[in-house]
């Protein structure tokens, strides 16, 4: 190949990189829906609000408690969790900062006290089934490199609902997910790392069904 034709090729390829980068940056950071303003309540669970976030890399500056302690960014997953567990549980997690991805330790035994979090951990695909409160963490995606929190909303013997915040522009607040008994292990959809909740969570909550 000459060198005009590999110069050329070089460029090509740079231009496209820089536009896929572009896009990927106005469709993460813009929001894409005229019928929904950021900051707007689209749900609420247990009298802790879900707001819309428009593009999911949007940031709309950190939430802090009166107190000072970091709720995370609004109107991010994150935010939504901590908030939900400050504001029900009056919970403050030792490590206040992190992405979703972090609140998942792999390092942390099943049904052991994940110390950053100060929630006992379970891992998806063991004993432990998942119950409402409960707060859950996906993975990181070839799109989503930081990893995804909700709150379990409700549980069924087939079927986990979630409510989240910042699903996307156009995703719902509230998600399903396929849940499967296997020889006494209970395996959710969706990827999910695990679950964590309170020590103090009553064992009665895992009896809530999930509406048809």
């Amino acid at each position: 190949m000459g060198t005009i034709r590999l110069r050329t090729l070089l460029l090509a390829v740079a231009g496209a990189v820089l536009l896929a980068a572009a896009g990927y940056r106005v469709v993460t950071y813009t929001n894409l829906n005229p019928g929904q303003e950021v900051g707007a309540v689209v749900d609420e669970f247990n009298g802790v609000k879900v707001y819309y976030n428009g593009g999911v890399n949007n940031s709309e500056g950190r939430n802090l408690s009166r107190d000072g302690y970091n709720l995370g960014i609004k109107y991010q997953c994150v935010e939504f969790v901590k908030r939900y567990y400050f504001e029900r549980f009056n919970h403050r997690m030792p490590d206040a900062f992190g992405n979703a991805k972090d609140f998942f330790d792999a390092n942390t035994a099943q049904g052991a006290l994940n110390p950053k979090r100060g929630l006992v951990q379970y891992r998806n695909g063991e004993a432990e089934k998942p119950q409402v409160d409960d707060l859950i963490v996906f993975p990181p995606t070839l799109f989503n490199p930081y990893g995804h929190v909700a709150i379990v909303a409700g549980v069924s013997e087939r079927e986990v609902e979630i409510v989240q915040q910042n699903p996307g522009p156009f995703s719902g607040s509230r998600a399903r997910f396929a849940l499967e008994a296997v020889d006494g292990r209970w395996k959710m959809g969706g990827n999910a790392l695990g679950w964590l909740r309170t020590a103090a969570a009553p064992a009665a909550l895992s009896s809530t069904v999930v509406s048809p």
